[in-house]
């Protein structure tokens, strides 16, 4: 919705969108409230949103805030064809190319990075501050500041909305996927207190990137392996959670409530993904979740290809996360021994510090020789985690270090 409004209003008119948006939405609930859930509730926002849009055109068609002349925008100002084209905007066979090309102006190579995949993800893809907040692990009040200069920043350049032409395509595909699999990430491993799992999420992040490869210009290997590793992950997600909230542990997850069809689909893409030259550690990562989804069990599982692989990705892309997945993999294969010694060696230490699974690998692995020191470990973790169900995890994990001793 955000991208056709974009279209019409410029870019430089991205507050005016995200308003016209939110009005959309209140207007809703007043009217649903009221007379029910229309049959179809798109079609109704679709309407309510281009409504709202035509009323905008029109207060503002002889203001200086919209820009007519521009060649795109001219026959909005007339009455005599305002309608029709905005009828053509609207078709809903447009929308998905207008939603990639507005995509592909939030990664603009005059935006920082981390302003790029902000904007899309409050834009394009619905997160609140607060949830951006914390998939960037940084505050609020950051986060408005990166938006406003970013919003500035399309004012000031009026950026169009299009693809990219040559190199800039795969490179700025690369700022898109990023963002996509972190909103995938915020649903399959919510920092919310008291939902660790968002579907909605989820499926918002598969349909983006759903885009991505039904789109001649964007369907690169990279953005098949990134769809690959979602599909692999979505399909575990009902074996994730108790029906009580618990967090149910890989070891223990009933692999008969995997979803086939998914697996499959992953399967399907993976193998799209592996055309050309390019690895990426989203081909690294979607063979990992691979190789979880291929065991007939926990006991089965290919641990050694699996450390094989992050010894792959630590050398493309080091980092504290991949590093600390590592150590896990090291402890199943090698032992706690193994895995203490690799924390000796490792760069990342300091970045460990504050992650309670780092603090959670550590009471597993001081838990049969140390209980008290692996109590310690869990209690660490559990100040580190902000949701209820991993912490009666660690809490049930402290408490049977107890009972040892």
């Amino acid at each position: 919705m955000v991208a056709v409004l974009t279209r019409i209003f410029g870019t430089e008119n991205l507050e005016l969108a995200e308003d016209v948006v939110q009005d959309t939405f209140i207007s809703a609930m007043q009217v649903w409230r009221l007379k029910g859930l229309p049959d179809n509730p798109s079609a109704w926002l679709f309407r309510a949103a281009k409504n709202k849009a035509i009323d905008t055109l029109r207060k503002n068609k002889f203001s200086k805030r919209i820009d007519f002349a521009d060649p795109e925008r001219k026959l909005l100002q007339s009455e005599y064809t305002l309608l029709t084209v905005m009828d053509t905007l609207w078709e809903q066979e447009s929308i998905p190319d207008d939603l990639l090309r507005m995509m592909f102006a939030c990664c603009n190579n005059g935006i920082a990075p981390e302003n790029q995949v902000t904007l899309i993800l409050k834009t394009l893809c619905g997160f609140s501050t607060a949830e951006i907040a914390r998939a960037f692990l940084t505050s609020e009040d950051t986060i408005s500041k990166r938006l406003y200069r970013t919003r500035e920043f399309f004012r000031e350049h009026k950026i169009r909305p299009e693809f990219p032409e040559g190199n800039d395509l795969r490179v700025e595909t690369g700022a898109v996927l990023k963002s996509i699999y972190l909103l995938f990430n915020e649903g399959y491993h919510s920092a919310s207190p008291d939902a660790l799992i968002r579907k909605d999420l989820i499926a918002q992040a598969m349909y983006l990137c759903s885009l991505l490869t039904e789109n001649k210009r964007t369907a690169l290997p990279e953005v098949f392996a990134t769809m690959a590793l979602m599909s692999f992950h979505a399909a575990r997600i009902d074996s994730r959670m108790s029906s009580d909230g618990e967090i149910i542990l890989l070891a223990e997850q009933d692999r008969s409530t995997w979803n086939p069809e998914l697996i499959t689909q992953g399967n399907g893409y993976l193998s799209l993904a592996a055309s050309g030259e390019v690895i990426t550690t989203y081909h690294i990562e979607a063979a990992i979740a691979y190789e979880h989804c291929a065991a007939s069990s926990y006991e089965a599982t290919n641990w050694p290809h699996i450390r094989l692989l992050y010894d792959w990705l630590m050398r493309i892309a080091p980092s504290p996360v991949v590093a600390l997945n590592r150590l896990v993999v090291i402890y199943k294969t090698e032992g706690g021994t193994a895995a203490l010694a690799e924390i000796d060696k490792t760069d990342f230490r300091t970045a460990f510090e504050n992650n309670y699974l780092f603090h959670s690998l550590l009471g597993e692995i001081h838990a049969a020789k140390n209980p008290e020191q692996a109590r310690r470990c869990f209690e660490k973790a559990i100040t580190l985690t902000t949701s209820d169900a991993e912490k009666r995890l660690l809490e049930k994990k402290r408490n049977a270090c107890r009972d040892s001793n």
